[in-house]
């Protein structure tokens, strides 16, 4: 079987995993992931907007906004890096590429630390994503310019032992769960 019809496979089971761990999901997903957060107070960071059954970052995000700035991931186009731009949890937002909510004002700016939405996930630090490599080529052109801190953001569900991954699949630094924390 080639590498893509694995990584479909892969995808359909890790949707079905996250669609039931979304359905059962209580208050205080984002309780480990603002733990983390608070030792970075200040830190230029970017979360996302969540579409469909992804774990919801919003509150953590909102927590990080009272010390520094928080962007959310905006589409440039098709094998393009994502940009950011400024989030403010009260601000006004319009519908970006694939549905998910983007700021109406773009205010661009390079985050030190990136929360990674994402389909499946693995004990050490991989990552499958939707598809489009949009974190990947975003994470490698930042992680040229400086230091950056990728942090996984998913339910426990999503966790799967052996991902098909591939040379440019850019790595975690860590993962956070609605019960966990993992180093990488």
């Amino acid at each position: 079987m080639d590498l893509t019809a694995i990584k479909t496979a892969a995808r359909k089971a890790a949707f079905a995993r996250r669609k039931a761990a979304f359905d059962a999901a209580g208050p205080g997903q984002s309780a480990h992931l603002s733990e983390i957060l608070a030792g970075y107070r200040g830190v230029p960071l970017a979360g996302y907007m969540p579409i469909r059954t992804e774990i919801i970052p919003l509150a953590a995000m909102a927590e990080a906004a009272a010390h520094g700035p928080v962007g959310v991931p905006v589409i440039q186009g098709e094998a393009q890096p994502l940009e950011f731009s400024r989030w403010e949890p009260e601000g006004a937002l319009r519908d970006g590429p694939f549905g998910a909510q983007v700021p109406v004002v773009d205010d661009y700016f390079d985050p030190e630390i990136v929360i990674v939405p994402l389909v499946a996930f693995d004990r050490n630090g991989g990552r499958l994503g939707y598809g489009g490599g949009f974190y990947d080529r975003t994470l490698e052109r930042l992680r040229a310019r400086r230091g950056t801190l990728a942090i996984g953001f998913a339910f426990d569900a999503q966790e799967a032992d052996d991902l098909p991954l591939e040379p440019t699949d850019q790595p975690l630094d860590m993962m956070v769960t609605e019960s966990r924390i993992l180093e990488f």
